[in-house]
């Protein structure tokens, strides 16, 4: 159910991310190769990017795949940015607002993905509608379960929660209202990306001065890292933290400080910026 990528560092073509590696989210709109859930990602797709000196992203969003729009294929050759979130969409509710229901959602400096479902929707997330003000409801983008999904993380981040402490509560909210949902969620404002592991594939990248987030590698570099599930991870150009999450549904640990490396032993070079 769809795939995602965000990236944080030097400025560079559009392309360079989406398009050009083998194995590109271009790429993946037809031929995922971690994909556990659905084959095809047809179903719209976008891509939010920052300009230099404006700390509010620009989007381009499609109901369609990504592979015939020839106006992206143009966009992506000379748009430049240090920072982007993109996904190509396969949809849990076909035809349900058309490029509206395609990510990325935004609002303020924010850009927002999820690659997931939520189990039972839109019934099993009926009592959460108590939690947000009408008003928060009837602005919503598009009536899916990812846009509802953003709906309860923007409401926190609003009230001042720290991103990552937005994405892990939502999650865990929404876990424990439909156990059984996947709930990969993305989230950057140009200078960090926060993200949760949670029932599908997730993977980072790191180089000198740039970090990549994604639902799958878009290369073979063997420096790609693999992120355990039920995990938040918080990443700056140059860090990347990791943090286990607790499960609703079982009787793991709290969820920790801030700060906490990847469980099972110390933290690798990536994880500490070394």
């Amino acid at each position: 159910m769809c795939r995602h990528v965000a990236c944080v560092g030097p400025a560079e073509l559009l392309g360079r991310i989406l398009v050009e590696p083998p194995h590109a989210l271009y790429r993946q709109s037809w031929a995922p190769r971690r994909q556990r859930y659905g084959t095809v990602n047809a179903d719209g797709f976008g891509v939010g990017w920052y300009a230099e000196g404006d700390p509010v992203p620009a989007r381009y969003r499609r109901a369609g795949p990504i592979w015939a729009d020839l106006s992206f294929a143009d966009l992506a050759r000379v748009v430049r940015t240090r920072a982007l979130l993109a996904a190509v969409r396969d949809a849990t509710l076909a035809g349900a607002d058309a490029e509206a229901a395609a990510a990325p959602f935004a609002a303020g400096p924010w850009l927002f993905s999820h690659n997931g479902a939520v189990r039972g929707w839109p019934g099993s997330l009926e009592s959460l509608t108590r939690t947000l003000p009408a008003a928060e409801l009837l602005s919503m983008e598009a009536r899916n379960d990812s846009a509802f999904v953003w709906a309860l993380v923007l409401a926190r981040l609003r009230a001042g929660d720290a991103e990552g402490q937005a994405l892990a509560d939502s999650v865990q909210e929404v876990a424990a209202a439909a156990p059984g949902s996947r709930l990969n969620l993305l989230l950057t404002n140009g200078d960090t990306i926060t993200a949760t592991a949670w029932g599908d594939t997730l993977w980072y990248l790191t180089e000198p001065g740039r970090t990549v987030v994604a639902s799958e590698p878009y290369d073979d570099d063997p420096q790609w890292r693999e992120v355990p599930d039920r995990t938040l991870l918080a990443a700056t150009r140059t860090e990347v933290l990791l943090t286990p999450l607790k499960d609703p549904g079982t009787d793991t640990p709290p969820f920790p400080s801030r700060g906490s490396a990847r469980p099972g032993g110390p933290p690798s070079s990536e994880e500490t910026g070394t």
